[in-house]
């Protein structure tokens, strides 16, 4: 690749039938996205490669949470994955572990068995290991400098995972103890602690920053998965405070500053920017692939969107909400990979 990988979450996460992929393949091809699939097993693999987007072919695979390279059980069925993938499967991602903190001889050791194993694989995709568990990200950083010879195993960088986490070490070094994420909107301490959310909020990205050009030193593909975040959002159907749109606002119960909202969030467009232009000077174009790791976004409804020139997909279908739930999600993710495209085309 002489530019990077633009990739979106490409998952069933509405109610539906096959057609609902059919829907975001045909979305995905007309943005010029690739897809990240969710695999639960090696026929499920099969199944969602057959509605991979047609624009861009390479994908990725986001590989059961649960997996742990310390259980050679785990191994096995991750290299089962990278066997079974087609060739132009570009990589593999996996949440990381409390062990890479709290035992990194035991998790390097690991690493460095599951990286003969993918060099015995050709071609092999990579395996890229997400930060998730919300470790001290100097540590994260120190196992992957430490296999920094193991070319098939490098890191994932989830910015909202990332940002959340600073941003929780940060009002706790305030108030000892408590956690930012509790903060709901109807939280009586937010009015009177609102510039204190704000500054902590806002070291989440020079965190992101730091690791990222950190990391690029080892000059080893980078995957970033990419979406913002708010450590009092709950926006999300899962109960998590990011995964969210750049462009999301969070409408504010009072006036702070003169605005009735929290926008931009943790990033907004001005953040990615500094995160995309980061990484593009950083390394080469070819080891970079960005995700937009963006869930749907619900209110006090489920949003929905008209189906439009791709009503005649669900000819059979008697009820339309699911579909236009998922077109709505679908449309959000292309405002988004929009905002991504302008901004790497503009890198020199």
């Amino acid at each position: 690749m002489s530019h990077p990988l633009l990739l979106g979450m490409f998952h069933r996460q509405i109610k539906g039938d096959h057609h609902l992929l059919e829907l975001a393949q045909r979305r995905f091809t007309k943005m010029g996205l690739g897809a990240e699939i969710y695999p639960t097993s090696l026929s499920d693999l099969q199944t969602s490669l057959e509605f991979r987007p047609l624009a861009q072919p390479r994908y990725t695979m986001h590989l059961s949470r649960t997996l742990n390279l310390l259980r050679d059980a785990d191994c096995k069925t991750i290299l089962s994955f990278a066997k079974r993938s087609r060739t132009d499967a570009y990589g593999m991602i996996i949440h990381d572990q409390a062990e890479m903190e709290t035992n990194p001889p035991a998790y390097i050791k690991a690493i460095r068995a599951i990286n003969a194993g993918l060099l015995d694989i050709k071609p092999s995709p990579y395996l890229f290991i997400e930060y998730v568990s919300g470790l001290e990200l100097d540590a994260f950083a120190s196992i992957f400098e430490a296999v920094a010879d193991c070319e098939r195993v490098s890191a994932c960088i989830d910015i909202g995972h990332i940002g959340i986490r600073q941003a929780q070490r940060a009002y706790a070094e305030q108030y000892p103890g408590e956690d930012i994420c509790l903060l709901s909107l109807g939280h009586p301490a937010l009015l009177v602690r609102m510039a204190d959310v704000v500054r902590a909020t806002a070291t989440g990205l020079p965190a992101v920053l730091t690791l990222t050009k950190r990391l690029a030193k080892l000059d080893k593909p980078l995957h970033l998965h990419l979406h913002d975040g708010h450590p009092i959002s709950t926006f999300s159907p899962y109960g998590v405070h990011d995964h969210l749109s750049f462009s999301r606002k969070i409408m504010l119960p009072f006036t702070y500053k003169g605005k009735d909202n929290i926008a931009p969030l943790l990033f907004g467009p001005a953040g990615l920017k500094k995160i995309v232009n980061t990484t593009l000077r950083s390394l080469p174009l070819e080891k970079i692939s960005f995700m937009l790791e963006i869930h749907p976004q619900y209110d006090s409804k489920y949003e929905q969107l008209a189906l439009g020139e791709y009503q005649h997909l669900f000819q059979t279908w008697t009820e339309l909400r699911n579909a236009e739930q998922m077109n709505a999600w679908l449309e959000e993710i292309s405002k988004n990979a929009q905002l991504l495209q302008k901004l790497c085309a503009k890198h020199p």
